[in-house]
């Protein structure tokens, strides 16, 4: 027959413990968590923090002064992006585990996390893959400056 109620109540339990034990560490690990990433052209390198955010932002080897805004812009976007999809991967890395069924407790089944819809295109910017980035758009608005409200395709942000 199947264990009591009262076992299956406290193997429940003790799950849900180590699984709240499991999720603080990974909050610590992530609370000082940082990705470091250089454009592709090597003009700038960002670092971004886990949730995302811009931590540093630096212009190398004076590259910079060769560009034009458009081109100083593009770049910092893209190293944006890049990292703040590198810190995305680290972030499902750590909290992945934590989303599995339970080997221990029978019926207790896993969380399915929509990581597209919490990271949204960050996902895809460092491979370059899929959609649109959000980058684009600011890349359009600096593009088109010499013409206030429009961006590219006519929309207003």
């Amino acid at each position: 027959m199947s264990e009591p109620m009262e076992q299956r109540i406290a193997a429940a339990m003790a799950e849900l413990e180590a699984v709240r034990a499991a999720a603080a560490q990974a909050e610590e690990r992530l609370a000082t968590a940082s990705a470091t990433v250089r454009s592709r052209d090597r003009a700038v390198e960002v670092t971004v923090g886990a949730g995302g955010e811009l931590t540093g932002l630096k212009f190398l080897d004076n590259k910079y002064r060769t560009m034009n805004p458009a081109q100083l812009a593009a770049s910092v976007m893209e190293a944006v992006g890049r990292g703040r999809a590198r810190m995305a991967r680290e972030v499902m890395d750590v909290f992945g585990p934590l989303t599995e069924p339970s080997g221990n407790v029978p019926g207790l089944r896993g969380v399915d996390i929509d990581w597209e819809h919490i990271f949204g295109p960050a996902l895809s910017a460092e491979t370059g893959g899929g959609s649109r980035r959000g980058g684009d758009r600011l890349r359009d608005e600096i593009h088109e400056d010499g013409d206030p409200g429009r961006t590219r395709g006519g929309n207003r942000s």
